[in-house]
């Protein structure tokens, strides 16, 4: 495998660092797809999920560039599946290696598809590069990244390298989203902390931070408060239980706790968490 650079490595630092620092889960892979599209000089980035048997709730959950608007994108989605692209028997057996459809395909049967051609008319790229990601709910799910030029040996290391970091984002993100609409399901009653006139938004929830907790330790703030293990936050998170004491630590030092459940009682009062 060819080795990657100190480059490669900044680069995926930039993507942790993006992400830890986002306030937004709804933004989230979006910025992904951006850093991405730099980071493999690329035409197009996707994020799509690809119900099995349901062509129609195909669709996409981030993208780069951001004009290529999302229901256009969800339209192609939808498309690809119809016409069975090769991605998705792919994924459909298991297969987790980042491949190119070059690759997957071969290139004269890729050269001469239908794929190819529609993607290099409509956005101007010859060849795919798929990053598979965690299914969700029997959803099979992937990063697609297209390019007008072929992926090298290089982008697959990298794409291979980077691949566990993002499925590990990728669970950051979806945590958030549960543990902001769950408080945007509260928010306008009794007992929520949060007052019933504050605007809630569920891809940017104006929960108050008056401690100064950053995303990720009201993510793990979150799994605390439904009584969940530091062991079982790590495997939640990916991350190990060393990481999330350490967390747990700061998030005590902000909120002047000492405890589990004096925390998760502030919390629940101060209207941060559900």
């Amino acid at each position: 495998m060819p080795q990657l650079h100190a480059r490669d490595y900044e680069r995926m630092l930039d993507i942790v660092v993006a992400v830890l620092e986002s306030e937004s889960p709804g933004e989230l892979r979006h910025l992904i797809a951006e850093h991405l599209l730099e980071a493999l000089d690329c035409g197009t980035v996707i994020f799509a999920r690809l119900p099995a048997g349901d062509d129609r709730a195909g669709r996409v959950e981030g993208w780069a560039p951001r004009r290529l608007g999302g229901d256009a994108m969800t339209d192609m989605v939808q498309r690809r599946m119809r016409q069975r692209h090769p991605l998705i028997p792919y994924l459909t057996a298991g297969e987790r290696v980042p491949v190119t459809m070059n690759e997957l395909c071969g290139d004269s049967r890729w050269h001469n598809s239908r794929w190819r051609s529609e993607a290099h008319r409509d956005y101007g790229t010859t060849d795919q590069l798929a990053l598979p990601m965690p299914a969700e709910n029997n959803a099979l799910r992937a990063i697609s990244l297209g390019r007008d030029g072929a992926f090298t040996e290089h982008d697959l290391a990298f794409a291979a390298r980077i691949q566990p970091l993002l499925a590990t984002a990728d669970r950051h993100v979806r945590e958030l989203h549960r543990l902001r609409e769950a408080v945007a399901a509260t928010a306008p009653g009794v007992g929520s902390g949060i007052d019933p006139g504050t605007q809630v938004d569920a891809g940017r929830l104006a929960v108050p931070q008056p401690h100064g907790l950053t995303p990720r330790e009201l993510t793990v703030l979150g799994l605390l408060s439904e009584g969940i293990t530091a062991h079982g936050i790590g495997r939640r998170l990916t991350i190990s239980p060393h990481t999330v004491n350490r967390h747990l630590e700061k998030i005590y030092r902000k909120l002047g706790t000492n405890n589990r459940v004096s925390t998760v009682l502030l919390a629940k009062q101060a209207g941060i968490v559900p």
